[in-house]
C-alpha cells in the first residue's frame, strides 16, 4: 500500500526517505522518528547524499530496528542515532556525524574541524548535551512536538 502511494508524495514534494528493504547494500541510519528535530535532520542529511545514494533510514521505533539490531538497546537508541555500516560495524552519536563527514561528499567540508585530534570527546559531550534535550529544543526552537501516544513522551520533555 506505501508504494501506491510513493509517486504522489514524491510530486507533492515530500522527501521519501529510502528503507533499507528496498535498499539492503546502504547504510542504514536509526533515528528518533518520533522527534520532530530529528526527523528534519534525518530529511536534511538525505539530501546531503543525493549524489552518493549511501544511506537508508529507519526508525528506532519500528519494529525491524530489534528485529534486525538486537545488540541496540531501545534505551541506547534513544540516547543517539546510529548508523549501521554495509560492513555491520555500529557508530553512534558523534562518531555517526564524525563517519558522514567522510562517507558524504557535502559533508567533506566539515571533516577537518570533526576530525581535529583531541576533540572527539568535546562532539561526544555536545551530542549526548543535544540528543538529551531533543523533543525540548524540537518544541521550543521548532514548534515541534513529539508523534507519542498520550503522555508517553512527556518525560522527555522535562528539562
Amino acid at each position: 500500500m506505501r508504494g501506491c502511494f510513493l509517486p504522489i508524495l514524491i510530486r507533492l514534494g515530500y522527501p521519501v526517505l529510502p528503507d533499507p528493504d528496498t535498499y539492503p547494500d546502504r547504510d542504514v541510519v536509526i533515528y528518533d522518528g518520533q522527534c520532530s528535530f530529528c526527523a528534519s535532520g534525518v530529511k536534511r542529511l538525505h539530501q546531503l547524499d543525493r549524489f552518493g545514494k549511501r544511506l537508508a533510514f529507519l526508525s528506532l521505533h519500528d519494529e525491524r530496528t530489534a528485529e534486525r539490531y538486537p545488540d541496540l538497546t531501545h534505551e541506547m537508541l534513544m540516547q543517539e542515532m546510529f548508523v549501521v555500516d554495509s560492513e555491520g560495524n555500529r557508530h553512534g552519536g558523534a562518531d555517526a556525524v564524525r563517519y558522514f563527514s567522510r562517507r558524504l561528499p557535502l559533508l567533506w567540508i566539515a571533516a577537518p574541524i570533526l576530525h581535529v585530534p583531541g576533540t572527539a570527546s568535546l562532539w561526544r559531550h555536545l551530542y549526548r548535551f543535544v540528543g538529551r534535550n531533543r523533543y525540548w529544543i524540537s518544541q521550543k526552537f521548532f514548534g515541534g512536538k513529539p508523534d507519542c501516544d498520550g503522555d508517553s513522551c512527556s518525560i522527555h520533555l522535562r528539562r
